[in-house]
């Protein structure tokens, strides 16, 4: 997985993140409420215990101390949008 951050100050984040299949970031929470969009690829994105598979073009909200994974279904590419 290889991930670059584009912005970042005290109320945002933007980072980019390249997963091959089979890769994954394991449960955990985030203070921020973060906003996924897919940009190539697919993704599953588990989200309080319910799996959600999310494809290029498409976007998934998950909630600040709700916790969640990242599972690459495929190679895939995100944007993480996390607002504090």
């Amino acid at each position: 997985m290889g991930s670059e951050m584009c912005i970042r100050d005290s109320a945002l984040s933007m980072t980019l993140f390249a997963f091959e299949q089979d890769e994954e970031i394991s449960t955990h929470t985030a203070d921020g409420d973060a906003l996924v969009t897919v940009l190539d690829g697919t993704g599953r994105f588990t989200i309080d215990g319910e799996a959600h598979l999310v494809s290029a073009g498409e976007s998934i909200i998950m909630p600040a101390h709700v916790p969640h994974a990242v599972y690459g279904q495929t190679r895939f590419k995100m944007l993480l949008t996390v607002i504090v």
